[in-house]
Formats: C-alpha cells, sequence, structure tokens
C-alpha cells in the first residue's frame, strides 16, 4: 500500500521551506525599504500623469473610463523646466533599483502563499487576499515598466491604461497590506535595538532566523501564525548572514542604479546607462548630437512632405481663421531661443539644448488672440504611426515665453529625426508632448 507524502513535502508545510534565512527580521528590513521606495514610486507615477494633462481629453488621455481614479491633478507647470526631467528620472531608475530588494521581500514571504487553512479570520483573509493582490500587481507593474523602459512592447493593449490602472490595484493591495502588517514589522525591527545576544560565538543578527529568538516569541510553534510562518522548524546549515544577504540585495539595487541613472545625462555618464533604451539610432556628435527615440523614418515621415515646396505649417484660431505659413515665411517672423531640456516617459533626458524659434503665443497672436489671454493649442504631426499623433498643450504652457515652434536647435536647422522642419519644445513638458513634424495648431479651449 502506498505511503502518503511526508507534510514535508508539501509546500504549506513549514518544514518544506528550510532556508534559515526566512524569517520577520528579514521581511521587515526589506518592507520597509518597499514602503518608502514604493510610495515614491506612486507619487511619481501620479505626477506623471499629471504632467500629460489628461484634463485635456481625449486627445492627451489615453486611459478611458477612469472614473474616480482619473482625478485632475493640476495644470503641469512649466517652472522649473527640468521638473519632468527630475520627476521622471526618479521614478524609473528608482523602478529599475528596486527591482532585487522587491524579488527578495517575494522570496521572503512565498511560505505565506502556500499556508493553511486559507483564513483563519476575517482580518486574516483580508491580508491574504491583499497579499496575493500585492504579489501580483507588484510583478505586473515592475514588469510592464520594464518593458516600457526598453520599448519592448510584448504585452497586450496599450501601455498607458495597462499601467495606470494596474498601479491602483497595486497601490490599494499595498496600503491595505502595510496598515495590516505595520505593528508586526515595527515590533521585529526593534530587534536591531537590542544588544547582540551571542550564541555559538555569533551575534544575534548574524544567526539564522528561529535561533535564539526573543524570549516573547520563545515556545511559538512554527505554525502558531503568520510571524512564525516564516522562520523553519528545521533550517538548512545557514551558507550566508542575513547581513550578507541584505548586502547582496543592496548590491545588486547599487549595480541596476549604477547602469540607469546615467541616462539622464549627456557625456560620458550617458555610456554607463546600459540598461537604458536604445530605440533610436546612436545621436552621434555636433550640434543634433542629442537623444533620439522616434527616427522620421519609423513615424512614417518622408522627405518629400517636409521640403520647402510641399510643407505648410496651417495655424487655426478665432472664429475660424486660418493662416498658413512655409518653413520661410516662420523665419521672417520674430525668434526667440531658450534653453530646454527633453524627458521622456521612459526616464531618459537630455542637457539643455539651444532652441530657437517662434514662440507659441505669438502664433496664437496670429490669428486672433492676445498675448495674456491665449487658449490650449491641439497640436498635429504628419506623423502616421505611433502614439501622440495629436498632444494637446494647457494655455499656461502656450503663454511662457520659452514655449516654442522650434525651427533650430543649437544653432543649426533641426535635423529630420529631430523634427524638421518644425517641432513644438515646452519647458518642463513630457517628450511626447513637445511634437515633431508639425503640420497643424488650433488653437482654442479644449
Amino acid at each position: 500500500m502506498a505511503r502518503s507524502p511526508s507534510p514535508a513535502f508539501s509546500p504549506s508545510s513549514p518544514a518544506f521551506w528550510r532556508s534559515p534565512l526566512r524569517g520577520p527580521w528579514f521581511t521587515s528590513v526589506l518592507g520597509v525599504v518597499l514602503l518608502f521606495g514604493i510610495t515614491v514610486l506612486f507619487v511619481t507615477g501620479l505626477l506623471s500623469y499629471a504632467a500629460y494633462n489628461p484634463g485635456l481629453s481625449p486627445v492627451n488621455d489615453k486611459t478611458p473610463d477612469k472614473g474616480l481614479l482619473g482625478f485632475y491633478l493640476f495644470s503641469w507647470p512649466t517652472d522649473p523646466p527640468w521638473l519632468y526631467r527630475l520627476n521622471q528620472g526618479v521614478h524609473v531608475t528608482l523602478g529599475v533599483a528596486l527591482i532585487p530588494v522587491l524579488l527578495a521581500k517575494l522570496w521572503s514571504v512565498v511560505p505565506k502563499l502556500f499556508a493553511l487553512p486559507p483564513a483563519r479570520s476575517l482580518a486574516h483573509a483580508l491580508e491574504r487576499i491583499s497579499l496575493l493582490l500585492l504579489v501580483g500587481g507588484a510583478l505586473f507593474e515592475f514588469v510592464t515598466g520594464l518593458l516600457n523602459v526598453q520599448l519592448d512592447y510584448l504585452f497586450p493593449g496599450s501601455f498607458y491604461p495597462l499601467h495606470f490602472y494596474g498601479a491602483w490595484v497595486f497601490f490599494a493591495a499595498f496600503v491595505t497590506h502595510a496598515v495590516l502588517r505595520l505593528p508586526m514589522a515595527v515590533r521585529n525591527l526593534r530587534r536591531l535595538r537590542e544588544e547582540d545576544r551571542p550564541e555559538e560565538d555569533r551575534p544575534e543578527e548574524d544567526r539564522p532566523e528561529g535561533q535564539g529568538e526573543l524570549p516573547s516569541e520563545a515556545g511559538k510553534s512554527p505554525s502558531s501564525g503568520d510571524e512564525e510562518l516564516l522562520v523553519s522548524p528545521n533550517p538548512a546549515e545557514p551558507t550566508v548572514s542575513r547581513r550578507g544577504a541584505l548586502g547582496m540585495v543592496g548590491g545588486g539595487s547599487l549595480l541596476l542604479l549604477a547602469t540607469t541613472a546615467g541616462q539622464n545625462f549627456d557625456g560620458p555618464l550617458r555610456a554607463t546607462a546600459v540598461l537604458a533604451p536604445h530605440g533610436g539610432p546612436e545621436p552621434g556628435s555636433g550640434p543634433a548630437g542629442f537623444q533620439i527615440n522616434k527616427t522620421a523614418a519609423s513615424r512614417g515621415i518622408s522627405a518629400t512632405e517636409t521640403s520647402e515646396e510641399a510643407w505648410r505649417l496651417v495655424v487655426e484660431g478665432r472664429d475660424g481663421e486660418i493662416v498658413r505659413l512655409s518653413r520661410a515665411e516662420l523665419l521672417q517672423l520674430p525668434l526667440h531661443s531658450a534653453a530646454l531640456p527633453i524627458a521622456c516617459v521612459e526616464g531618459w533626458s537630455t542637457s539643455d539644448q539651444w532652441w530657437r524659434g517662434v514662440r507659441l503665443r505669438d502664433l496664437a497672436a496670429l490669428v486672433g488672440y492676445e498675448a495674456d489671454a491665449t487658449p490650449d493649442v491641439l497640436v498635429e504631426s504628419l506623423q502616421r504611426r505611433g502614439a501622440f499623433r495629436r498632444a494637446a498643450l494647457r494655455d499656461n504652457q502656450v503663454r511662457d515665453p520659452r514655449s516654442l515652434l522650434a525651427l533650430f536647435v543649437n544653432g543649426e536647422p533641426l535635423t529630420p529625426d529631430h523634427g524638421y522642419p518644425a517641432r513644438v519644445i515646452v519647458p518642463a513638458a513630457p517628450g511626447v508632448l513637445n511634437t515633431k513634424w508639425v503640420a497643424r495648431m488650433t488653437y482654442g479651449d479644449l
């Protein structure tokens, strides 16, 4: 007669998980790091959402049917001009750097996912549900975010709604789980303040969890509560201390930080960003030697339609008034310069480039608007493929004297990949709102 398998061979048995590293202390340290880091990620994500000015719907809003989740924060400011560069650089770089911490945290709590019974009380049931949503949401958000940064759109549907809804599900589970587990985390972290207690010539911090526990935990059965589920009743021989394991996790995070953060800078530091997206050609040197994400060829832009003979900018304004301008006619208007960076949702950015062109508010004046009463503007591109073929700018962005329809960059005419014959450049705006290959601008309240 066949014998039933030993409980130790079942993932629901604490004896199945033999790592001496797992335990409340190790899990709590990782949890505190994630508590801070994920809060920063969520806040910077909300600010990134606000930077798109989603109230300019449906043009800028790529996430339909948001309901209460789509609350509009404020009109995105134009000062300081590096605001979006800082926000998105922190969001993406921190998100990548937290990956080892997240994976270590998930590894540390995996016994809880198999614990039986599924629920011992209403509070325990809520915690188990929040844990499942937390694990699933974290994996979804980090994976889709990382794929987006690398320009690998392997997931079905658009990144914007997937990441938006996923963020709310994840953060709701994160807050619920943090509230339910915070007392335990604080209690466990108090051990760091305890004096080392020697056991077999080792300090308490370097002992495997489950050996030399605090007196309040002595004698507890490993199955007597969720806190003890993490501690193996039969731990394997340790090969690394808990501090050593945390050092490995921290080292992995620092390595990812070092190989990602350089995308926020120009010059030699950019070469260190081996994990940054390289979707476009190498920028090279000279006046146009800065990041290109979308080339003219990839967006379906031909040299014929951007030629001096064929291209005309259509500007529409009050009461349907329309002005058509060639590039030569634009050059006859007052030209102004501004030093502004470009920052993209994928996390990369450039240092300040010198742009020269016609102020957006001056173009509004051509179609009937006063300089201090300029409205929103809808900008349409020649591009035929990809998102944001149309983008809208708020009236405060239009009025800023540094907001230009740029014709030159760093003293030279725009190249085709940088938006020739004309592109928008606006301080502190996400890169996708700095529309390239502009064909039409319609002023009016959106």
